[in-house]
């Protein structure tokens, strides 16, 4: 899994209806990176039980927060949504400024697919799209982001066809389930929207639960994907999202934070075969997997660290939770779990879900 050298610390920064909003300190860069933690968006990244509509409405109250954060006196403006068509978890963001009460000026749509063939993407495809430019616009976007490949191609051909019709970027704020490829793809995007966009201020990103991490091999399971699956090791997660998992080990052990977006909210018997495989290898290769391995790989960390420590490799340095020292101690207090009774567990519970949505 890459690692997240360039952010230093978490600080909270502000408390919302429930949800908490974190700022990472993340000197070297010029955009501002934010993490949500709420009760909806812990649900949706723990339970790939969490289908169709919920999957949308799990976000909603998060979202509302994050305007609310960036707005603190006011709607500020309006603002226009580009939403990018591939089949993603279509993020609340038309109904977050309505509850907020931001003016939505456009909606504009990009449609650009993932080729995947064999767990591979092998290329992209744009089809259509709707764009209309609009001087000095503030854009909301909403997209899952492991590589980030999909978004730059998206965002840079839609920021060329905005200039080309005379229309010009403000800022644009952009939220995801997302890894931390953001971090450098944002820079990378700002520099060059500066360059031929006077006075663009940058991105504002928004990370539901963390800045998470994709797998860079099969892991220790042996049946993760490359690239597309999302884990903690070397991130940066909120605390309330580990104590979430913490106090549920099932959820610790899944395959990664999320499966596939679109699949679980439009596509829902392909999400559930994806699950099924998953908790299938588990329980056909449980005899081979070092489980200790897997339990250390899912919490991030190896070994036994100290209080600081842990704070340290968690970019918690800054918070001050009373709760922080008791998650320290239970998750060293973990223990390996039997592998192939998590299974079958989990197995006959989705089986039970998935006869409602999946027909013999």
């Amino acid at each position: 899994m890459s690692s997240l050298s360039d952010v230093t610390s978490l600080r909270r920064a502000g408390l919302y209806n429930g949800t908490s909003v974190y700022e990472l300190d993340t000197p070297r860069f010029t955009n501002r990176f934010f993490i949500l933690s709420g009760p909806g968006s812990r649900r949706l990244l723990s339970y790939p039980e969490v289908i169709g509509f919920s999957c949308y409405s799990a976000l909603l109250d998060e979202t509302v927060a994050a305007f609310r954060h960036l707005f603190p006196y006011g709607p500020g403006g309006d603002i226009d949504i580009l939403t990018i068509l591939r089949g993603g978890l279509n993020y609340p963001i038309e109904e977050a400024c309505f509850q907020v009460g931001i003016p939505v000026s456009e909606m504009h749509f990009v449609s650009c697919e993932r080729i995947i063939e064999d767990h591979c993407i092998k290329g992209l495809a744009m089809k259509y799209e709707k764009v209309a430019p609009r001087p000095g616009c503030v854009l909301a976007i909403g997209d899952i982001l492991a590589t980030g490949d999909t978004l730059g191609l998206v965002i840079k051909h839609f920021a060329e066809e905005f200039r080309n019709g005379g229309g010009s970027l403000r800022r644009i704020i952009f939220f995801t389930v997302g890894g931390t490829r953001a971090f450098t793809l944002m820079e990378e995007l700002a520099e060059e929207f500066r360059s031929y966009f006077p006075g663009f201020e940058g991105f504002d990103c928004f990370f539901y639960e963390g800045a998470f991490t994709v797998y860079s091999d099969k892991g220790a399971s042996g049946i993760n994907v490359p690239r597309i699956d999302f884990g903690m090791k070397g991130g940066a997660i909120s605390p309330e999202f580990r104590r979430f998992i913490v106090d549920d080990g099932d959820a610790l052990m899944e395959k990664c934070i999320i499966y596939d977006g679109g699949a679980r909210r439009y596509e829902i018997p392909l999400h559930f075969e994806e699950v099924m495989e998953y908790w299938e290898g588990i329980l056909g290769r449980a005899d081979v997997i070092d489980a200790e391995a897997m339990l250390h790989e899912k919490l991030g960390y190896e070994g036994n660290p100290s209080f600081e420590q842990w704070k340290e490799i968690l970019h918690y340095n800054e918070l001050t939770d009373d709760g922080l020292e008791q998650l320290w101690r239970d998750e060293l207090s973990l223990k390996a779990p039997d592998l192939k009774a998590l299974a079958i567990r989990r197995i006959e519970k989705l089986n039970q879900i998935k006869k409602h949505y999946v027909k013999d």
